[in-house]
């Protein structure tokens, strides 16, 4: 009786690997591109949103008038506030990436954000009382007009405090989280030092203005458009890989042995 045994190894099924390898890069660049559309969400509510109410504010006697231009009032606060939502959001999805590169780096950003978020936020409810207040000096007629006045000053003074220190903050801890990127190449190395510099020039004309330096629109430029490239990048390129531990590895199927019939 003569017989022959014969093993053939088989290897990982290429059709298998490549669409578990498609579903990891299609999650990947979901999650970038997430996060990358926040960051422009961000800059553009509540930059629309500041610019409504300032077109109001920003007019001398604005109190007396405020009531005729109620809706662009408070249509720029829901922008401003929806900015909360989007930047609390932010440090919510990037802390599972900080954290797996600088755990205390996640945790500072996680919470600077909310931070800044509520900050933000008591500042937009300052300015959404200077609506009925408008309504008040108007019923009350001229014998209001100096206490009016004064605290529509203070409440939209307010409303700057509580956003150049939100913004102090940002700038402060951004500095370290960008710092990570730079180590980790999770971004490019040169978009990384780009943000380490506007964060900090943005910073440093934050704190100007609470000692009333008016140069804090000039110094947000840099920081501004970091985060505007940073934004457009990761919604096209997203993270490197070692963002989420590197590319998942792709079982391979066991070896099966097969035996050819016996001859007698």
């Amino acid at each position: 009786m003569n017989s022959n045994n014969m093993t053939a190894p088989v290897f990982g099924n290429p059709v298998g690997e490549a669409f578990e390898r498609s579903v990891w890069m299609g999650s990947r660049m979901m999650y970038s591109r997430l996060i990358g559309a926040l960051f422009l969400a961000a800059f553009l509510l509540y930059g629309v949103g500041y610019g409504l109410v300032t077109s109001v504010t920003g007019n001398p006697g604005f109190l007396s008038t405020i009531s005729a231009h109620q809706i662009t009032v408070t249509l720029g606060a829901f922008l401003m506030l929806l900015n909360s939502v989007a930047v609390v959001g932010l440090g919510v999805l990037f802390f599972p990436i900080l954290e797996k590169h600088g755990k205390r780096t996640g945790l500072a950003y996680l919470a600077v954000r909310i931070g800044e978020g509520v900050f933000l936020a008591v500042g937009v409810v300052f300015l959404l009382m200077i609506v009925p207040l408008g309504q008040s000096a108007v019923d009350a007629g001229e014998t209001s007009t100096a206490w009016v006045r004064t605290l529509g000053v203070l409440l939209t003074q307010a409303n700057t405090v509580a956003y150049q220190i939100a913004m102090i903050s940002l700038g402060f801890v951004s500095i370290f989280m960008c710092l990570l990127l730079f180590r980790t190449r999770l971004i490019p190395r040169p978009l990384s030092a780009w943000g380490v510099i506007g964060y900090a020039i943005f910073m440093t004309g934050a704190i100007a203005e609470i000692f009333g330096i008016r140069i804090g629109l000039i110094c947000s430029i840099p920081g501004g458009l970091f985060e505007i490239t940073i934004g457009i990048w990761l919604l096209t390129k997203g993270f490197q890989p070692e963002a989420y531990g590197g590319q998942t590895q792709v079982v391979m199927t066991s070896p099966i042995t097969r035996s050819a019939p016996t001859t007698v």
